[in-house]
């Protein structure tokens, strides 16, 4: 009882927003449910007069009900099937994830980008988008705007790429399994993965829209080490500026270890769909709940104030993906 009277305004405004963002990402998948409700957390912020009833409940959604999210996207995952699939992207998944990285790294030092956002943004290009954003946020401790002005940076060049990429495909002269490889290493989340890939069949009549989604897929899988490494690297950071000793125990993201056990469940029990396509529609859900609850922690005025620096990064890490992507196709001889 005392969980509701303390949470439960906050927990409800959250899921007012959520539920009209999840149908609307459900009608313009490009965009998806996450931004609808984060610009609709924004809005509303600024018109909700007494926030304080709606506060504990809200952080609680953005800190707690975003990990549970990550948990739940793990019972989409059969590693096997996933693993044999998809085995043939690494070479360019772990390049395009490296290149992402580096590149946020050298921007972080030039442009003396806040270490969080050159974090989310590399991953977020990087990984899956609003999915690896939402499992690093808790780990390296981001607040709601750096989350927000991170899947907004994600947002705006995953609608370029659905838009552009069928086209600079045909252009390129990819095969069918070019472009599958192409979107599933290059497009930041499965929304717009997906979209670019149907649009290339509706094209060329062809079945890519498969194979994105299992490199997409097999590139997600990475959000288990990169987590793991940032809490290591957040711990020994913390012990050199003057925490008394390095914890892993502490440092450890519990939630990533959970997301890890869905999986393996998923995995060893063989769960069929009907079983895990509800809980992942779940964390989708969830996720898109979680920004509602960031979008009402997030002043939008200085969101785009102090955008430009986030999004050139975003820009280039975006820009890098897709060469690498590219070139490693031709070099492994796919294209």
């Amino acid at each position: 009882m005392n969980f509701i009277k303390k949470n439960g305004a906050g927990l409800l405004l959250c899921l007012v927003i959520a539920v009209p963002s999840w149908f609307l990402g459900q009608a313009v998948p490009v965009v998806g449910g996450p931004v609808f409700a984060i610009l609709i957390g924004m809005v509303l912020t600024l018109v909700l007069t007494k926030k304080e009833p709606f506060l504990p409940g809200v952080n609680y959604t953005s800190k707690k009900i975003l990990q549970a999210a990550v948990v739940f996207l793990g019972f989409g995952m059969n590693l096997t099937e996933i693993l044999a699939k998809g085995r043939q992207s690494l070479p360019i998944i772990i390049s395009t994830i490296t290149t992402s990285l580096v590149i946020a790294f050298i921007l972080y030092k030039v442009l003396k980008l806040r270490t969080n956002n050159a974090i989310l943004v590399g991953v977020g290009s990087s990984i899956c988008g609003g999915s690896a954003i939402a499992a690093t946020a808790p780990v390296i401790d981001a607040n709601d705007e750096e989350v927000a002005q991170s899947i907004s940076v994600i947002f705006l060049f995953n609608v370029l790429a659905a838009l552009i990429f069928p086209t600079l495909g045909v252009m390129l002269g990819l095969s069918n399994e070019g472009f599958g490889l192409f979107a599933g290493t290059a497009i930041n989340d499965t929304s717009s993965v997906t979209a670019a890939a149907a649009a290339w069949d509706g094209i060329h009549g062809s079945n890519t829209l498969e194979s994105a989604a299992i490199v997409k897929m097999t590139r997600t899988l990475a959000i288990i080490p990169i987590t793991l490494a940032l809490a290591i690297y957040r711990g020994r950071k913390s012990k050199t500026a003057g925490a008394s000793s390095f914890s892993l125990k502490k440092s450890f993201p519990y939630f990533v270890l959970f997301f890890v056990l869905a999986s393996v469940v998923t995995t060893v029990f063989q769960l069929p769909s009907e079983v895990t396509a509800p809980l992942k529609e779940l964390s989708k859900f969830l996720i898109v709940m979680a920004m509602a609850a960031i979008g009402l922690n997030t002043n939008i005025i200085k969101l785009v104030r102090t955008g430009g620096k986030p999004i050139f990064t975003g820009f280039c890490c975006w820009v890098g993906i897709a060469l690498v992507s590219l070139g490693m196709q031709h070099i492994l001889g796919v294209w």
